[in-house]
């Protein structure tokens, strides 16, 4: 699928990046965040951004976003037998 974003014309210059670069940003900046709001499984965020699954769990780890969507009273839960 092929998305269009519209920019200001001098986004790409004032970053200095480059137009692939820029869609790599992007994209994995939308996968973090749909993972950070479990919007998506960390195996789906790592193929929005086109990064192995382990590449992305370190690209989580440099967003400051937990690589474990579980909450402590999950894991509790899980434990307790529920």
């Amino acid at each position: 699928m092929i998305v269009h974003v519209e920019l200001p014309d001098d986004t790409l210059a004032v970053a200095r990046r480059g137009p692939d670069e820029v869609a790599r940003e992007m994209r994995l900046a939308l996968a973090v965040r749909w993972y950070a709001d479990a919007i998506v499984s960390q195996g789906a965020a790592a193929a929005v951004a086109g990064l192995s699954r382990a590449e992305f769990i370190d690209a989580l780890g440099r967003a400051g976003v937990s690589a474990c969507q579980e909450t402590e009273d999950d894991i509790r839960e899980a434990l307790a037998g529920g």
